[in-house]
């Protein structure tokens, strides 16, 4: 009874959850497919970064494929020509090239690979010019000071704690 609550190894690396190995994974050995199941299901544990950094890679490994390239062959120049290949916006550029490197990262740390191929390359820049915090306009300001009740200290506090946070204070 024991001994069925204790996990056994998994001797067979069959994909797991639709999870399919990349050739070159595959190709390299049983450290290499195992540091590569490890780091996407043991350090991440959010499902959609996951499933992001899953394609992310999958479409990598696929493009270095399609050039010969072996995990060991894959190196910053060959991580620096998908990354300027990648069609995608600039954050999506982004998230590709954080999952490479995350990647690489965990195989190094396990020694798999010696270097981390990604870590010297430089994405694509992305500045967003506009936030989603909406900004009020004057009278939703006046309505907002109005609220408080100025009677009580903490409506005091509340008001001063606003208005230094504000860009337009409202004098009453």
């Amino acid at each position: 009874m024991a001994a069925d609550l204790v996990p056994q190894p998994n001797t067979n690396l069959a994909p797991r959850q639709g999870f399919i190995l990349p050739g070159a994974i595959a190709r390299a050995g049983r450290a290499a497919q195992e540091g590569f199941l490890e780091f996407f299901f043991a350090s991440i544990r959010n499902t959609n970064t996951r499933e992001a950094y899953a394609r992310a890679v999958r479409d990598s490994f696929a493009w270095c494929e399609e050039r010969g390239a072996e995990l060991d062959q894959i190196s910053p120049l060959l991580i620096a020509a998908y990354i300027e290949k990648q069609p995608g916006s600039a954050p999506t550029v982004k998230q590709h090239l954080a999952a490479l490197r995350m990647l690489f990262d965990y195989l190094v740390v396990r020694q798999i690979i010696p270097t981390n191929p990604a870590a010297a390359v430089k994405g694509p820049k992305h500045v967003a010019r506009e936030g989603k915090t909406p900004v009020l306009s004057t009278a939703q300001v006046r309505d907002l000071f109005g609220a408080i009740d100025i009677t009580k200290i903490s409506g005091l506090r509340d008001r001063a704690l606003i208005g230094v946070y504000s860009d337009t204070l409202i004098y009453s």
